[in-house]
């Protein structure tokens, strides 16, 4: 028990910055935290703090032991916290941001039934593709993909969102069908653009292991996933779309895939050869990088139980495929 005072006192300390900050925290006093420490310091037989009249640093054993000891202090009081908290009904409010085609598809019918989980908690999800601010528009959890992440949050990784190069039968039927992504420079190429920083998203493939983006005609740009999907099966160009939203038209015969296995009950319109060939190009062992999806918080210590019960539900109501 002692040794676990000694930890707890001394990674507060290095979190807050001076062992009284990290007193306060723990609810005791300045001289209690830094006599835990002092007596861990004595077990380990190492120094792990320098104490100065103007900072608090880290020795180099003292670098290392925090990484290793610091994730237990948490584990510790997330468990203590659940168990605290376990049977009890959620209430108050949750504001949750997410990218807008994400939230639309993925997360408002998983928001939907968490709602309906507990009565007593009030729910909102922004849909916003621009970098919410946590604090200025009081939101809780933000959903992002890499290009929207910032310093200062914390992120965790929730899926990893299968992406299909997908174009119309109509189109494919005029321009004929890519067999390899370095042909894409020849064909009509649709881009989303991240609002926040005004980049055009990568298109990036991965064959034999290796990572490669291949030069791209660009004919039409959006900021919206959902009307790139939709300019594709409108038979606009080739758009690299989330499964979320590609998938339901590429069911529907709106879309079909390139780069992947071809069902050849579903292209029953396509000739003998252009079958062959789609076969052939989807045996060449090319991947399309995935995009993953994070859900990002301000302060891993100040996460409320409610927050960690939708983040567990949502990790575990996300496809199993998407886990990977």
């Amino acid at each position: 028990m002692d040794t676990l005072k000694g930890i707890s006192s001394f990674v507060r300390a290095v979190e807050e910055g001076s062992i009284a900050a990290g007193a306060r925290r723990l609810g005791i006093s300045a001289a209690a935290a830094s006599q835990n420490i002092a007596r861990l310091e004595q077990q380990l037989g190492s120094r792990l703090l320098l104490r100065t009249t103007r900072r608090l640093a880290l020795t180099e054993q003292g670098q290392a032991y925090f990484q290793h000891v610091q994730g237990v202090v948490q584990a510790l009081a997330d468990a203590h916290d659940a168990l605290a908290h376990e049977g009890e009904a959620l209430t108050g409010k949750l504001r949750v941001a997410s990218s807008a085609a994400f939230g639309r598809h993925v997360l408002a019918p998983r928001i939907a039934e968490f709602a309906q989980q507990h009565p007593q908690l009030r729910l909102e999800l922004v849909l916003a593709d621009h970098n919410v601010d946590h604090i200025r528009e009081d939101i809780d959890l933000s959903i992002r993909f890499p290009q929207q992440l910032e310093p200062g949050l914390i992120a965790r990784r929730i899926a990893r969102v299968p992406l299909r190069c997908c174009a119309s039968p109509a189109y494919l039927a005029a321009h004929g069908r890519p067999q390899q992504p370095e042909e894409l420079v020849h064909h009509q190429c649709l881009l989303f653009r991240v609002p926040n920083d005004g980049r055009l998203l990568d298109w990036v493939f991965i064959r034999d292991g290796l990572r490669f983006e291949p030069k791209l005609n660009v004919t039409l740009v959006s900021n919206d996933i959902d009307s790139l999907a939709l300019m594709a099966a409108a038979g606009a160009g080739i758009g690299r779309i989330g499964a979320f939203a590609a998938d339901p038209l590429i069911a529907s015969g709106q879309l079909q895939a390139l780069f992947e296995p071809v069902d050849f009950e579903t292209t029953g319109s396509e000739s003998t050869i252009q079958k062959v060939a789609a076969q052939e190009q989807a045996q060449s062992n090319i991947e399309i990088e995935p995009l993953d999806f994070y859900a990002c918080y301000r302060d891993r210590h100040a996460t409320s139980a409610k927050l960690r019960r939708l983040l567990d539900f949502l990790v575990a109501s996300i496809p199993e495929e998407w886990k990977t």
